[in-house]
């Protein structure tokens, strides 16, 4: 290569970085719409957060041990699930989305259930989440799981006591039986004070980009706040085992939460590079009899920007 060919891929990959740096602050924008009196009570409330600078380096160090991590699993057929919990707003969403951001949606599948339907309803408990549950090489996370039940359900009347004390029977169990067939299962449970529910609750009404995250029961959550927290407790007492222990992320500070928790993951998984095969782009090969058609203007999608 010439020293002008250099340039020219050093002036690409820079432009790949910094295109992959937009990236995350457009995920970081959260509160570009808020009104400038919700925004100054925040930032009184939270003080200073993580540098941004140190944010994005320390983030993309673990993605990219991340992808590392999804190689492992992939090469030694590893059976992966993570289970997301926490208050309404504790910032589960935000650290899967850095989770999933640059690993292979083939291999790292994010699952949200609906409500239940009226045919599930009927089912047993855990039948729903089953189909979920992932194959060798494969990582399954859960944005809430079957731990509803001990928790929304149980609170908002949902789920009797006789169905709540049949799911604190049953879940030790399976989750050991999940553990014996050789899926490695993973429990975060995200918390956050009430006075900052309260804040990203103001956040998520005054913000239009934000306002389908809140649902008529995240709004009667802060009613039952109480209920939730004597809830959480009874969870982690009966369902803290030690084939599938909780662990508790603080969530005040998202950043922060976000890092840490990666970083934790991480720890849990004795993953090595793995061997790979060295990439090498094939020549162009062209083809002198092929005339390329002229294709319609009407195809093309109208270059407005």
């Amino acid at each position: 290569m010439s020293p002008d060919d250099f340039k020219d891929a050093e002036d690409w990959l820079m432009a790949e970085l910094e295109d992959s740096l937009d990236e995350e602050h457009e995920l970081e924008m959260e509160d570009a719409v808020l009104s400038m009196k919700i925004r100054e009570i925040y930032r009184k409330a939270h003080g200073a957060s993580i540098p941004r600078a140190d944010y994005f380096r320390t983030l993309l160090r673990l993605q990219s041990e991340l992808i590392k991590l999804q190689d492992w699993v992939v090469h030694s057929k590893e059976k992966v699930v993570v289970i997301f919990e926490g208050r309404d707003s504790a910032g589960k969403g935000g650290v899967i989305k850095r989770i999933t951001q640059r690993l292979n949606p083939r291999v790292v599948r994010t699952v949200a259930l609906p409500a239940p339907s009226d045919r599930e309803k009927t089912q047993w408990y855990f039948q729903r989440y089953v189909p979920h549950l992932p194959a060798g090489g494969e990582i399954v996370l859960f944005d809430r799981s079957w731990y509803n039940r001990a928790g929304v359900e149980r609170v908002m009347g949902f789920a009797d006591e006789d169905q709540v004390e049949q799911f604190f029977q049953d879940v030790p169990e399976f989750e050991r039986m999940l553990v014996r067939s050789g899926i490695r299962v993973v429990k975060y449970w995200f918390s956050i004070t009430d006075e900052e529910q309260q804040m990203r609750f103001l956040i998520r009404i005054h913000d239009p980009l934000k306002q389908w995250k809140l649902s008529p029961m995240d709004l009667q959550s802060r009613i039952k706040w109480e209920n939730y927290t004597a809830a959480k407790e009874d969870m982690f007492a009966r369902t803290n085992i030690p084939e599938a222990p909780w662990y508790i992320v603080p969530g005040n500070d998202k950043k922060r939460a976000r890092l840490n928790c990666i970083d934790h993951l991480l720890t849990l998984f004795p993953y090595t590079d793995v061997p790979s095969e060295e990439i090498a782009l094939p020549d162009r090969v062209y083809n002198s009899n092929y005339e390329r058609h002229v294709l319609p203007p009407e195809l093309y999608v109208p270059s407005k920007y």
